[in-house]
């Protein structure tokens, strides 16, 4: 069996519970080494062996996999943040089902949800956001001309930017393009829940100055929308003028 363990946002006590256990228990683990925090090595038993994917292409990974399953041995697979984003994880998967080795996937903590706490932040606050669009610019790697920049943030929702931080000037034209004011607040989230995190506050037209005063060049996230500050309407969980399945509203 492979496990697809999601790592967690970057400190290394965030993965759950149900990860750090099937860490524990591999005999063989493939972390992403470029953004995993190596710190999550320490729950690995002695005998385990441990092999860096930054260093690994698809085929090499998927070698390690098949070798190590017929050896009956316990296989982790440490993905960066939750495997469903930006995890590569689908080719993996393809592969693994290509020689019938059953696999599963365990969820972890994204940075897009570290940022936010980062920032004190709610993604979707009432008469302001409730939507958070998740996305990338653009680069060596393209992205489907339907979700351009510009076009997703004709939305104004809470936009939540991977993968950018090298693109900031021209993320900043295309969120300008797309229909968000130069004013609109904004914030770059360095190494979210490392211990060296780091949170820069800024607005759209800023965040390329921001970023270059503070030499921030990568591991980052780009947070843009109306929910950093400003006006929001309360809730209507909690209102009690509001009935729910659980409560009656008040009289």
């Amino acid at each position: 069996m492979v496990q697809f363990v999601g790592a967690g946002s970057g400190a290394a006590d965030l993965i759950t519970v149900r990860g750090q256990r099937l860490l524990m228990e591999a005999d063989v683990i493939i972390y992403a080494g470029s953004l995993v925090n190596p710190e999550l090595l320490q729950y690995k038993k002695e005998s385990a062996t441990v092999y860096n994917s930054a260093y690994m292409t698809l085929e090499e990974v998927i070698e390690v996999m098949v070798s190590a399953y017929q050896e009956n041995k316990k296989i982790v697979r440490l993905h960066t943040g939750d495997p469903c984003l930006y995890g590569a994880i689908k080719e993996q998967m393809d592969e693994l089902e290509k020689y019938n080795i059953p696999y599963e996937v365990c969820p972890g903590v994204s940075s897009f949800c570290g940022a936010a706490a980062a920032l004190q932040a709610e993604y979707t606050l009432p008469n302001v956001s409730q939507s958070v669009i998740i996305t990338r610019m653009a680069g060596r790697t393209p992205v489907p001309e339907k979700e351009e920049i510009a076009k997703l943030a004709s939305h104004q929702a809470t936009m939540v930017i991977f993968l950018s931080t090298g693109l900031l000037e021209q993320l900043q034209v295309e969120l300008m393009k797309g229909g968000y004011p130069a004013d609109t607040k904004a914030a770059i989230v360095y190494k979210a829940t490392w211990p060296d995190e780091k949170v820069y506050r800024c607005t759209v037209e800023t965040l390329a100055q921001t970023a270059k005063e503070n030499n921030v060049t990568k591991t980052a996230l780009i947070v843009v929308g109306n929910v950093l500050e400003g006006e929001y309407d309360r809730s209507e969980l909690y209102n009690p003028a509001f009935t729910t399945m659980f409560r009656e509203a008040s009289k």
